[in-house]
């Protein structure tokens, strides 16, 4: 039986009001609980009165493996009730950037790269040099005159 920790609907229109319950995953989002473990009224003008929690009991149900959905997760976090659990270890991700190591047709491409780097810049140098000379040229021929 998956268990999940989510917030069920109450309330009027265009007024919510929550129940943090706990509920199997299979029932329905207003449907039976297993139990209620506060209420959540983000429309409450009392901050106070927005958020009404048993932390304890939530921290029970969380080391018996129930998931807490992302709003009552973040809620959690909130009031602290992750606080006596130990933080989750990273995992390593070994992927293509963490080593230099290339295969040969990376190391292929690379090379055509470089190789196309080195023909624009010289192919630019001459371009320049040959811009210079006709300035040079025509500067000279504006002087003679």
């Amino acid at each position: 039986m998956a268990v999940v920790i989510r917030m069920k609907r109450t309330g009027r229109k265009r007024r919510p009001c929550y129940r943090i319950s706990v509920a199997d995953r299979a029932f329905p989002r207003d449907g039976r609980t297993l139990e209620t473990l506060g209420i959540y009224d983000p429309a409450s003008p009392k901050p106070e009165l927005r958020l009404t929690l048993k932390a304890d009991v939530a921290r029970r149900w969380l080391m018996r493996g129930a998931q807490p959905s992302d709003t009552v997760a973040s809620i959690f976090r909130r009031e602290g009730v992750y606080e006596d659990f130990p933080a989750k270890k990273r995992r390593k991700r070994t992927g293509r950037k963490q080593g230099k190591v290339r295969t040969q047709t990376q190391q292929h491409k690379q090379k055509a790269k470089e190789e196309r780097e080195a023909k624009k810049t010289t192919r630019r140098t001459e371009r320049v040099a040959a811009k210079r000379a006709a300035m040079a040229a025509a500067a000279s021929a504006e002087e003679s005159e």
